[in-house]
């Protein structure tokens, strides 16, 4: 995938984790697990946007593995949401798996670049 195509799919990605949160009930545990997964899923935007623009094949490498630690934090508060019966399984799955597949695009990068440089 190209890295324009990425930019916009990490900008959607964010977008949705703006209106998940927005639709959490505004008890505590929800509020606070939300706050966690608004910064973490609206990070992997900005982190890749920052990556795209990279100096150096080490400065990419270095913010794509950024991007894939916030993507996995991100899945980490998804499947703590889920769990604890905050939100359905039904409504996060798509975004979880959203995640998922991000990531694997990520890894996938990080070792293509890292092959290209030995």
């Amino acid at each position: 995938m190209r890295m324009e195509g990425l930019r916009d799919r990490t900008k959607q990605f964010a977008l949705r984790v703006v209106r998940m949160y927005s639709a959490l009930p505004k008890d505590t545990a929800a509020q606070v697990m939300g706050k966690q997964v608004l910064r973490s899923g609206t990070s992997v935007a900005a982190n890749f946007r920052e990556a795209s623009r990279a100096r150096s094949d080490a400065e990419f490498v270095s913010k794509l593995g950024i991007v894939e630690q916030e993507l996995d934090e991100t899945i980490l508060w998804f499947e703590l949401l889920m769990e604890s019966d905050i939100v359905a399984s039904s409504k996060l799955t798509p975004l979880k798996d959203e995640a998922e597949e991000l990531i694997k695009i990520i890894v996938s990068s990080i070792k293509s670049t890292k092959a290209k440089d030995n």
